[in-house]
Parts: C-alpha cells; sequence; structure tokens
C-alpha cells in the first residue's frame, strides 16, 4: 500500500494551496481518508477526514470553514482544498487511511503517507 501525497508549498498568509494523496494497493472506497499536520516541535493533530463513499466529512475546529476534504474514488485520490491561509497552519500534512472513521478520527491509521511541507509565511 502507498499514499502519496504532494501540492505542499510556500504561500503567503491569506492564499490558498490544494494537496492531493494518490492512494495504491489498497480497495480505496473501503477506507475512511484523513489528514493530520505537525508543526515543529508539536505533536501531530488531526485536520479532517472523509468516510469511505464520501459522503461524510469531520474537520478539526481549527481549519472548519477553510478547509475542505474531498474524494474521487474513481481515481483513488483525496484532496484537501486549504483556504485563508494562517501561519498557525504550517506544518507537514499526511493523508492517512483505516477502515474504521473512529479510529482514523483518534489518530490511528493502518496507513500513512510520506508528508508534505506547507509553509505559510505572515
Amino acid at each position: 500500500v502507498q499514499l502519496q501525497a504532494c501540492g505542499g508549498g510556500l504561500v503567503q498568509a491569506g492564499g490558498s494551496l490544494t494537496l492531493s494523496c494518490a492512494a495504491s494497493g489498497l480497495t480505496f472506497r473501503a477506507y475512511a481518508m484523513g489528514w493530520f499536520r505537525q508543526a515543529p516541535e508539536k505533536e501531530r493533530e488531526f485536520v479532517a477526514q472523509i468516510t469511505g463513499g464520501g459522503g461524510y466529512t469531520v474537520y478539526a475546529d481549527s481549519v472548519r470553514g477553510r478547509f475542505a476534504i474531498s474524494r474521487d474514488n474513481a481515481k483513488n485520490t483525496v484532496d484537501l482544498q486549504m483556504s485563508t491561509l494562517e501561519p498557525e497552519d504550517t506544518a507537514v500534512y499526511y493523508c492517512a487511511a483505516h477502515s474504521s472513521t473512529q479510529k482514523l478520527r483518534a489518530g490511528v491509521a493502518a496507513y500513512w503517507g510520506q508528508g508534505t511541507q506547507v509553509t505559510v509565511s505572515s
């Protein structure tokens, strides 16, 4: 199984970025997909997740209304559209997968991607 994340970069505060994660080697629609992030010297934290069918999403309070998670089960991809970015959003972002939405929400993933850096300048 591979989860390949891309789309990170440097952006000014108030700007937008879209992260994408391509999955292979798993029955994609059977897995809830999520995004997590880890800032320097901080613990990894939950950002957003989406159910296998794409019908239900959950967001961290800190990103709700600014970020949107979506998935394309035909392409085995999950995206995170980030807008109105803030310097506090600076982190390495990871995509993750688990067949259980509860476990994924708790940060327990069956599979993790390699991470992509997002840096927001003030």
